[in-house]
């Protein structure tokens, strides 16, 4: 155990970027002679796979997320805060994500390191007790969020009432501990939430104002439900429950596929923060809600090839340059009266239809409320995503139909003809625009201003901090009624806009980054890659008097952070290349607004890592200058057992899309073994960040902007060139290359480019005609069909078949024929190229996969097809007696 001592250990310099020297000598010495990895058999190399899988567990993500800190109250007790968390459950044969907490002691001894436990807020709960127990939409939402345990896998909780909210399996639960009930010492058993629902609830979310309400989804349409008393109450009607999507084509509340799949938004309502009271003594609860019409977008057809469990998913799905969904917000109200029962609910819709109002606007990036629920907001994006506007709704902006309107609704809609909406910021590029979580609404202090902070990639190139004061025009001077033009008539001026930080380094604001705002101190604390672009750390500064930056955690490792709401303590997940994660909590020292003063005490463990894991050898980070001027990252598993005199065959395992970084000082997991696994065979495994990849500035992302697929392989091949210059032992004759996604798609792309530098290539689930993709991803980085056809026939490997070596056993094709995302029609289409133009090539479809591969046989399958097929066709002296 590390312990405390772990910061002594820690601070050291940044991930050493190793520029290599060759070990090898030259001149006289004989040249290398090939290694031949050992032949097994299927069989063999089975049981091999099984072996070293036994290490899997001491690798799996065991760490526990999604943080919540509770505040305790009470002075007498020997504990400051409770932390809940989502952790995997290790008893029994129950493998699966549960809720837990924490006790934080408010002292320590100093001269031992505390552990703290994992106690289990549920009483002997399990949610999912065998595999594939999920509803289809569930399955379909997990795939959307990478999620890959099962479980409950992300709960609500209203801290002033204590209660939590969670779905599990197909069901939704509620526990309370804490808030005004004080906090329990023993593991609660969870309430079922009964339903007259005959279909899946989804998306469950507490009435932030009143937690004895919760609104879900249910069969595409919103709904409301009373926790205590169990009434509830169907909000909209869009959906008809019809045969097929073809007949039934709207939703309410409900994310589309693109906004879930390329824009990680997956919700589609938003509860308002604050109810109104009436007059009677009841209240109004608000949610603003996003509709969707999707009759224009065309239904794609998956039909599954098992004969016993033969059926047809259809899907609405928009290809690049096709229609999207129309979209439109809408407000429901319901009002309660004084016992807590539904009185009335009024669906309002904009005054104005929406494209009107928001003329340009094709993407609600993200939506929610200001703190005093004064304004809804919504953030919103053009079409070619290179426009965005942080736009306010006032409420009194929906209306509903006369005959529908109570009199307390009629009273309160009157005289409001002249309300606008009000862009209250935007910005362009003329590359593309980011999609983060970060917009902090500071509360209002006068009627005609808001503060809020964003980070914007738009200014420098690289995403930043910014703290925005605008002006809010008064209602009066909009235009309104028939002469609305679209949203640049109700742009607001801005007062004030200040850098919080800057330099040719990125805040974080994806995938469960964000900040935290310390109103009292002046002060955010953020994730950042101000000290190296292969590390994640934690920063504060003053966003009132921007000044130095300070960084809270160790460098040596990359961290993910989640700080307490009182930014009294932040818990850390942190690991590096060679060690597992651990995760410990560390309490925030230094008082004021000075950033430069606070820094960091070890307070506890909740995890220590596992230490060095058996048989696994780390991968060497190094970089290099590229001839294009940027500096690229790289890393490298040499061969466990490296000969001198002997060349090896070389895998490159590639992603190279955008929002991903592969190369980085972080534990690769699983995932990454059976690179480990290659090494051990006997081949040397590089992974190279090319062009296009993450964390390195919109200037870096945007190298391949209209020309997917023609620059990312030069860079990969520039990579494997300066190491083998290097290092006499890789072997350029014999390389091979995989990747899965955009990574297939790569590796298609370097046998097509590169024939005489790749001889194999391994695609898994490859987009293959870019046409074929959806808006949402495509357009943004290809531009509109129409406006490139030249740049879509160069990054499509499809059109581009007849270029594929005409040798046998030189492709490899890997699907889910279930694959919801990038469609098997991409690998079909392929294929018929492939044939018409007199091409070999080998096949493996996994029946039951989507995009993810999640059934674990198909996994194991997957695994063992792919390192047999370099075995046969790369690594061994069969592999190059077929070349030769």
């Amino acid at each position: 155990m590390l312990g405390c001592n772990m910061a002594a250990a820690m601070e050291t310099e940044p991930v050493g970027l190793e520029v290599f020297e060759s070990a090898e000598q030259s001149g006289g010495d004989p040249k290398p002679e090939p290694f031949y990895v050992e032949r097994h058999s299927w069989s063999q190399m089975r049981k091999l796979l099984a072996d070293t899988r036994k290490y899997h567990g001491y690798m799996m993500a065991k760490a526990p997320h999604s943080f919540t800190f509770v505040k305790r109250n009470d002075p007498d007790s020997p504990h400051s805060d409770r932390m809940y968390y989502l952790g995997m459950s290790m008893s029994g044969e129950n493998r699966e994500n549960t809720l837990f907490y924490s006790e934080i002691p408010k002292n320590i001894n100093r001269g031992a390191v505390l552990m703290l436990s994992w106690k289990p807020l549920l009483d002997t709960f399990q949610a999912t007790p065998d595999y594939g127990m999920y509803s289809r939409e569930e399955e379909l939402l997990r795939e959307r969020k990478r999620i890959g345990t099962v479980g409950i896998s992300a709960f609500d909780y209203h801290a002033k009432s204590g209660t939590f909210l969670f779905q599990a399996g197909s069901a939704i639960y509620t526990v309370r501990d804490g808030g005004t009930r004080g906090f329990t010492k023993q593991s609660l058993q969870p309430q079922l939430l009964e339903s007259s629902c005959p279909n899946i609830r989804m998306d469950p979310t507490i009435c932030p104002g009143d937690p004895t309400w919760m609104a879900f989804v249910h069969s595409n349409d919103l709904w409301v439900a009373n926790i205590e008393t169990g009434e509830e109450r169907r909000l909209t009607f869009v959906h008809k429950d019809l045969v097929g999507v073809e007949e039934d084509s709207r939703s309410a509340g409900v994310a589309s596929f693109v906004l879930q799949e390329e824009f990680d938004r997956y919700t589609g309502y938003w509860w308002c923060p604050r109810n109104e009271t009436t007059p009677s003594g009841g209240q109004i609860l608000r949610i603003l809600y996003e509709e969707n019409d999707e009759s224009e977008v065309e239904i794609i057809h998956v039909t599954s090839p098992m004969l016993e469990t033969r059926r047809t998913d259809s899907f609405r799905y928009p290809k690049a340059g096709t229609a999207n969904p129309k979209v439109t917000f809408k407000l429901s109200e319901i009002t309660v009266d004084a016992e807590g029962r539904v009185m009335d609910v009024v669906d309002k819709e904009l005054r104005q239809p929406f494209e009107a109002l928001f003329a340009g606007c094709e993407y609600i990036a993200r939506a929610g409320w200001t703190p005093d629920g004064k304004y809804a907001w919504a953030i919103l994006l053009d079409r070619p995503q290179t426009r965005l506007q942080i736009v306010l709704i006032p409420p009194s902006l929906f209306v509903a139909p006369y005959k529908e309107l109570s009199e307390h609704h009629r009273l309160s809609d009157s005289g409001c003809e002249c309300v606008t909406p009000l862009v209250i910021y935007e910005e362009t590029t003329d590359i593309w625009i980011n999609i983060h979580d970060i917009l902090y609404f500071f509360p209002q202090t006068r009627d005609d201003e808001i503060q809020f902070l964003f980070a914007s990639e738009c200014k420098t190139g690289f995403r930043h901090l910014y703290r925005i004061t605008s002006i809010l025009r008064a209602a009066s001077s909009g235009r309104a009624g028939a002469d609305l033009l679209g949203l640049s008539d109700f742009r607001c001026p801005v007062k004030e806009e200040v850098t919080v930080t800057s330099g040719e380094w990125e805040v974080l604001g994806r995938h469960g980054s964000t900040i935290r705002v310390d109103e009292v101190n002046k002060l955010v604390y953020f994730e950042a890659t101000k000290d190296t672009p292969l590390e994640h750390h934690l920063y504060v500064a003053n966003y009132e008097t921007p000044g130095e930056v300070k960084r809270l955690t160790d460098l040596g490792f990359s961290h993910s952070c989640c700080v307490s709401k009182h930014c009294d303590m932040f818990i850390s997940r942190y690991s590096s290349q060679t060690l597992p994660h651990s995760v410990h909590l560390f309490k925030i020292k230094g008082n004021g607004s000075d950033p430069t003063q606070k820094d960091k005490e070890f307070w506890a463990t909740l995890l220590e890592s596992p230490g060095t894991v058996p048989g696994y050898i780390a991968p060497e980070i190094f970089s290099f200058p590229s001839r294009t001027g940027f500096t690229l990252y790289g890393m490298m598993y040499r061969p466990h057992q490296l000969q001198p005199g002997k060349k090896y065959p070389t895998v490159l395992f590639i992603y190279g899309g955008p929002q991903v970084q592969l190369v980085n000082n972080r534990f690769k997991g699983v995932k990454y073994f059976r690179l480990n696994t290659l090494a051990s065979l006997g081949y040397v495994v590089v992974v190279i960040d090319n062009r296009g990849s993450c964390h390195r500035g919109l200037k870096f992302e945007g190298a391949f902007k209209y020309k997917m697929g023609q620059v990312e392989i030069d860079d990969q091949v520039e990579g494997l060139q300066y190491l083998a210059a290097k290092h006499s032992f890789i072997d350029l004759d014999r390389v091979g290359i995989h990747g899965w996604s955009y990574g297939g798609y790569l590796s298609l792309m370097a046998l097509i480019q590169k024939p005489d530098i790749f001889r194999v290539a391994i695609a898994g689930a490859p987009v293959t005609l870019w046409i074929f993709y959806d808006t949402g991803y495509t357009e943004r980085y290809m531009g509109h069909p129409d406006q490139n056809e030249h740049g879509y026939y160069l990054g499509s490997v499809a059109m581009q078949a007849e270029k594929f070596p005409s040798e046998p056993s030189r492709l490899l094709l890997l699907h889910g024929f279930l694959d919801e995302n990038v469609h098997f029609a991409h690998t079909s289409i392929l294929l018929s190229f492939l044939v018409r133009s007199g091409k070999p090539y080998d096949l493996q479809i996994y029946p039951q996969e989507r995009h993810s591969i999640r059934v674990p046989e198909s996994g194991e399958h997957y695994e063992l097809h792919l390192l047999y097929y370099l075995q046969e066709n790369l690594g061994s002296h069969i592999a190059v007696t077929k070349a030769l």
